[in-house]
């Protein structure tokens, strides 16, 4: 069974948060490299709100069955949110926490009894959602729960915008790494997210992703190692889906897993943006998808036309999330 071991996992996290303590001293976690002085509480782009270096800015904590189905098993994945972003943007539909200031201090002890909360709750993995402004408390959380018996899949949710150092210090800690794929076109990245270079730091991050991980290692249903690469389609193309498609393919990471998304809907500020406004009609994701799919990409992971409102959380609650139907596990949605 592959499950987290103490014996390889814990002396890798004291390892690296020595460094990691050191990259915090001049940020260079995400692509924006601001350069500030984390461990004495200097912000950067991100806005971190925490009062130090073994504090993270916490959100809320659920067994979530939304997310895509080899996180979910029978348990549901263990998701920790985290306030605060590294991008802005304008779509956002987690934006009363990663923009709008929900969110509360916890020291690193608090959010490993989180960890082990969710495990004795039956959580299939746990999944850290944003946590790169946050990584430090979050390895000393994960160092603390490994030792009183934590030994789930750590799933690394994350926007994409991470740096390649931070990646790499990564290794053997994170066992399925989800990062999105939000634009292939540098204009984009700066009009709708304020990171022109995303496209580029992206790619990067996510070749390191699949070099450690690999594809999806699955065990009775559930993800136990791999990455899964999340792609939400926007209207008028603005996500470039073909271009990103053609680069996984160019990269011969074929064999991961793609998410391919049609949930967007118009939040947050997108309302200021006419180009954002619409939605993606269902012969546009059936293209995609036959695309996808005469390519060679075989590890697809669908959703329905209907699932825009199903994924919209409201985090003053202490449940953010309605139940909703899940992404579609099963074949691809018919190209024919």
């Amino acid at each position: 069974m592959v499950q987290f071991c103490d014996m390889v996992k814990a002396p890798r996290i004291e390892t690296v948060l020595h460094d990691l303590g050191e990259m915090m001293r001049a940020c260079c976690a995400c692509g924006h490299r601001c350069g500030v002085d984390r461990a004495g509480n200097a912000t950067g782009f991100c806005n971190t709100s925490a009062k130090d270096l073994h504090h993270a800015a916490y959100a809320s904590h659920t067994l979530h069955f939304g997310e895509e189905p080899p996180l979910v098993g029978r348990g549901g994945s263990g998701t920790v949110f985290f306030a605060g972003c590294n991008l802005r943007c304008v779509f956002c539909q987690n934006h009363q926490i990663s923009q709008g200031g929900l969110g509360e201090n916890m020291h690193y002890t608090d959010l490993a009894r989180i960890f082990l909360r969710l495990q004795d709750q039956g959580a299939e993995n746990i999944n850290l959602v944003t946590p790169t402004h946050y990584v430090y408390p979050i390895l000393e959380a994960l160092l603390e729960a490994s030792r009183q018996g934590l030994h789930l899949p750590i799933v690394y949710n994350t926007n994409g915008y991470e740096s390649l150092e931070l990646i790499a210090l990564l290794q053997d800690i994170v066992d399925v790494y989800l990062p999105d794929m939000k634009y292939m076109d540098a204009a984009h990245g700066l009009a709708y997210s304020r990171a022109e270079d995303y496209p580029s730091v992206a790619k990067l991050a996510i070749k390191e992703m699949f070099r450690q991980v690999g594809p999806l290692v699955m065990e009775n249903g559930v993800a136990k190692r791999g990455l899964i690469v999340r792609h939400l389609i926007l209207p008028n193309n603005l996500s470039n889906t073909y271009d990103f498609l053609l680069w996984m393919r160019d990269e011969q990471m074929e064999p991961a897993t793609i998410s391919l998304m049609s949930q967007y809907s118009p939040q947050f500020r997108a309302h200021e943006f006419p180009e954002l406004c619409g939605r993606v009609s269902r012969s546009e994701y059936r293209e995609i998808v036959k695309y996808a799919i005469d390519l060679g990409f075989e590890h697809l992971l669908t959703q329905g036309l209907d699932s825009s409102g199903l994924y919209l959380p409201d985090f003053r609650r202490d449940e953010p999330f309605e139940a909703g139907e899940p992404l579609d596990a099963g074949e691809p949605l018919d190209a024919g």
